[in-house]
């Protein structure tokens, strides 16, 4: 018999479901994209509707039709979605209003229990665990940010003043289980919904980017991933948490007593790339799809020198919230340049952004990354691989699957399941890297000399957008 496992993984742009067996080998996929989100006012951004189970339910569908085993052989389902995300429940466990994207401000603020309706809030792990198996269990490690939990126990803090000051009242919270335990089995209506056999187990995961680190093999100190995704982050794990740091933060990792250690970040990071990647296309041919475009560019901008003849960029197409000001902002054309160096120079705007982010999280971890892991959609770009490469200095791997959040959500259901006796034993059968991209000694001392101009962008640039933003907001 050939034991299957699914991956679910709801990411902030689509819903990816991978089916493999245990060694590995993809016997089936589907995908489907989230609609955008809906804005109505400013600091409300909510996804559309029912949009999160919906996308769940049709990628399952897809992947389903495609699968060619046995049903009866799926051994465990792995429940992966995104992170930092509030949803309001009834008391049947269906939405009493759309789901708040980590983008919306309330979700850093405490909860207000202002509706009546409201019988339940959660995760959005939380809300698809309740879809898929009839139960009000969810995963602790997806509970960071604005909720009453307890980040060295994983479990909800005593009640009390502290407790108290998040708002949420205790009886509307779920139960909590760990990474790799079971939330349930699918219901019949689920299995209707997603075409995925009635009765499989779902098993718990973690926030994203903790599931897309084990995905990518990223489980002892010393493992470096830069996450190429709406948010760019990198990303280290460690055994404890790290109460004192300014330049990284601590989140919970895809093993029960494991911490994901995350820099500070890019937001709107890869957005900024479909962004231009659209602008340029906007200037050409609008009837060509955006990953021709993108794949079009890649080639180009492979023939564009290291620094993009001077032009760099500032990656502030979303400003951090505390320093609301900031602006995106291209530096440095003197005419040599087209737009094929504006799409190179931010991917190296990027890299180098990442570096130095890194940097200050080694120096307060005290180590030294010698590899560096790249995912998401991002990587699968040789020409942005070697671009992290030539400026961290060392060599830019890619992983074999490159649906990390998929993969790491099957590990968390083999281990749960059985199929692996633990973590370790699931990443040494599932995670295999591809690709090493080694750097260019050429290209090294040019982005060495540019970082140094990149540390000092925002010192020099933030009076000037703080007029700015008197004027234009």
């Amino acid at each position: 018999m050939t034991e299957y496992l699914v991956g679910i993984d709801n990411g902030s742009q689509s819903t990816k479901v991978t089916i493999v067996d245990a060694d590995g080998t993809v016997y089936a996929t589907g995908k489907c994209p989230l609609r955008p989100n809906s804005t109505p006012r400013p600091g409300v951004v909510e996804h559309p509707d029912d949009d999160l189970w919906e996308s769940i339910g049709a990628a399952c569908r897809e992947a389903m039709s495609r699968f060619d085993g046995d049903p009866r052989d799926i051994r465990g389902i792995g429940l992966c979605t995104i992170r930092f995300c509030r949803a309001m429940l009834r008391q049947d466990g269906t939405l009493a209003s759309p789901v708040l994207s980590w983008m919306d401000s309330r979700v850093s603020r405490p909860y207000e229990d202002d509706d009546p309706d409201v019988a339940w809030v959660t995760t959005s792990s939380g809300y698809i665990s309740v879809r898929m198996t009839g139960n009000f269990v969810d995963t602790a490690a997806n509970y960071a940010g604005m909720w009453p939990l307890d980040i060295h126990t994983w479990q909800w803090l005593p009640e009390g003043e502290e407790f108290d000051s998040y708002g949420y009242p205790r009886e509307k919270l779920f139960a909590l289980v760990n990474p790799g335990d079971e939330l349930g089995r699918v219901t019949a209506e689920a299995s209707r919904h997603t075409g995925l056999p009635e009765g499989i187990p779902v098993y718990a995961t973690s926030n994203d980017k903790a599931v897309e680190a084990l995905g990518c093999g990223i489980r002892t100190e010393g493992d470096l991933l830069v996450s190429l995704g709406t948010y760019i982050a990198g990303m280290a794990v460690g055994t404890h948490v790290a109460e004192d740091a300014t330049d990284f933060w601590t989140n919970y990792g895809s093993e029960p007593g494991v911490y994901l250690y995350e820099s500070n970040g890019i937001r709107r990071g890869m957005w900024t790339v479909s962004w231009i990647a659209d602008l340029l296309r906007t200037m050409a041919r609008e009837d060509e799809p955006l990953d021709a475009v993108v794949r079009r560019l890649d080639t180009l901008a492979a023939e564009v020198p290291a620094g993009s003849d001077g032009l760099m960029v500032l990656l502030d197409w979303l400003a951090p919230t505390d320093h609301p000001y900031r602006k995106g902002a291209f530096l440095g054309f003197d005419g040599r340049q087209s737009g094929t160096h504006m799409y190179r120079a931010v991917l190296e705007a990027i890299a180098l952004t990442m570096r130095l982010r890194v940097l200050e999280m080694e120096q307060e971890l005290g180590t030294s990354f010698q590899q560096v892991v790249l995912s998401g959609g991002g990587s699968n770009s040789d020409l942005f691989m070697q671009i992290f490469a030539d400026v961290w200095g060392i060599p830019a791997v890619r992983m074999e699957m490159n649906n990390a959040a998929g993969l790491g959500s099957v590990i968390c259901a083999g281990v749960g399941s059985g199929v692996y006796s633990d973590f370790a034993h699931a990443s040494r059968r599932l995670v295999k890297k591809g690709t090493e991209f080694v750097p260019n000694q050429q290209n090294i001392e040019v982005y060495r000399r540019m970082l140094a101009l990149y540390e000092r962008l925002h010192e020099g640039l933030d009076p000037v957008f703080r007029q700015s933003a008197e004027i234009f907001g």
